[in-house]
């Protein structure tokens, strides 16, 4: 039996992501193991929109230094969606 997981993790809030959201597209953070049409589903559901489309990425990990320490940021998978013209979604 398959474990349910949460399709869609965060909105991913970042200045390109806001520049974006004024032409209808919005970026999430969303499961590694998501697929297109079940990040479809998952706005339809959560927001009350159907997409137009729906791009997904692999983020790599990033290794870093802080304060002279060896660092990692978590890699991931983002999905770019795109929402009709007059479709808005709010975050706050």
């Amino acid at each position: 039996m398959k474990k349910k997981t949460t399709i869609i993790i965060k909105p991913r809030i970042t200045e390109k992501a806001a520049s974006l959201s004024a032409k209808n597209v919005y970026t999430f953070d969303v499961a590694p193991s998501a697929t297109k049409s079940e990040v479809a589903k998952a706005i339809k559901t959560l927001y009350k929109y159907t997409p137009v489309k729906v791009n997904m990425t692999k983020v790599q990990e990033k290794i870093l230094f802080i304060r002279g320490k060896l660092g990692k940021k978590t890699g991931g998978k983002k999905a770019v969606v795109y929402l009709k013209k007059g479709d808005t979604i709010q975050f706050i």
